[in-house]
């Protein structure tokens, strides 16, 4: 054991704050210099006050062989933290406590301040993450999953021949007129809200929307994945687009005329464009699908003939006939039968 001298040199000299008490009565039998800069109201010989700031009887009883505890304390202007252990001890045979203080206030600055960066990163990590959600959200309305997948995995979209798939084009009667008198607030929400009704139409029957151009809608059956059934589905959906149309203008003010055009074949798609992309389709039977609809009759859908002969259950066709299309020559081609239509669930 060092020498009593040595042993109070120590304890004058280390950083840590220590005092010892009486254990009776807890008069104040030690404190070093830094213990009385703290708590500079502890006085040798006498015991500690209860009206001290954070050092007191009640404080030291409870304290005292447990766990530490932390206190707070005031440094000429600046708080300070610190963590403090009451201790039992005897000095020949007299019962003492030992409290010794250790200033934690810089860890604990560093703690908040680890812990403020922590919760700064967790923010901008959540509005990373609902930036990318909000990405992927619209990329997927200008393209579908997997050619999203596609590109985000490869950084970019081969070009692919699809076939045969069928092209439904729907443009509005008098739009342009409309858009012009109109309120342009009142023009983009009906559309907006039309063009909705639309894509849940096209999702009921398995139709990929590929792109609104002004008044023009178009979507296409078999694409991405391929559908024996891309026929049926695109007229079902072309029927169920009108009948939605027929049933909004009985309650609307402003009364939405379509002409529709649907057609079949290959075409290919891919993503166009390197800041503004967008994902669209081509080939001949896009350009008959516009075609197609170009000549239809307000309210009424035009189809090929081989699409007519091959109608399900539901639908039928009228006005069979042949029509001279540019690019195409002569073509077989029918309306889709309105009270047919209008059957449809």
């Amino acid at each position: 054991m060092l020498p009593e001298p040595i042993t109070s040199k120590l304890l004058q000299s280390i950083g840590v704050g220590v005092c010892l008490l009486d254990a009776d009565d807890l008069s104040v039998l030690f404190a070093n210099p830094a213990m009385s800069a703290w708590f500079p109201e502890l006085e040798v010989g006498h015991p500690i006050g209860m009206d001290g700031e954070s050092l007191t009887p009640n404080l030291i009883r409870k304290a005292a062989d447990g766990p530490s505890i932390e206190l707070r304390t005031r440094l000429k202007r600046r708080k300070i933290v610190l963590d403090t252990w009451v201790r039992s001890a005897t000095h020949g045979d007299r019962k003492i406590l030992v409290v010794e203080c250790q200033n934690v206030s810089r860890l604990k600055e560093t703690e908040a301040m680890i812990d403020s960066y922590v919760a700064l990163a967790e923010r901008r990590n959540r509005e990373t993450e609902r930036e990318k959600q909000q990405v992927e959200k619209l990329l997927l309305n200008i393209m579908p999953r997997s050619v999203y997948d596609e590109y985000k995995t490869f950084g970019s979209v081969a070009p692919r021949l699809f076939e045969p798939v069928s092209v439904v084009m729907l443009d509005f009667v008098g739009f342009t007129d409309m858009a012009v008198s109109a309120d342009p607030s009142v023009t983009v929400a009906e559309l907006n809200d039309i063009f909705t009704a639309f894509d849940r139409i096209g999702e009921l029957f398995g139709c990929e929307r590929i792109k609104t151009l002004g008044d023009c809608y178009m979507a296409v059956s078999g694409l991405p994945h391929a559908n024996p059934e891309h026929g049926t589905a695109a007229l079902r959906c072309a029927a169920k687009m009108m009948r939605y149309l027929r049933r909004r203008n009985d309650t609307h003010p402003y009364k939405w005329k379509a002409r529709i055009g649907v057609a079949s074949g290959p075409v290919v798609g891919s993503v166009v464009g390197i800041q503004k992309y967008v994902y669209d389709v081509f080939g001949p039977t896009v350009n008959l699908a516009h075609r197609l609809q170009s000549i239809s009759e307000p309210m009424q859908t035009t189809i090929l003939g081989d699409l007519a002969d091959d109608l399900p259950p539901e639908l039928g066709s009228t006005d069979h006939r042949t029509a001279a299309i540019k690019g195409f020559g002569t073509v077989e081609i029918a309306t889709l039968n309105e009270r047919a239509a209008l059957k449809v669930a």
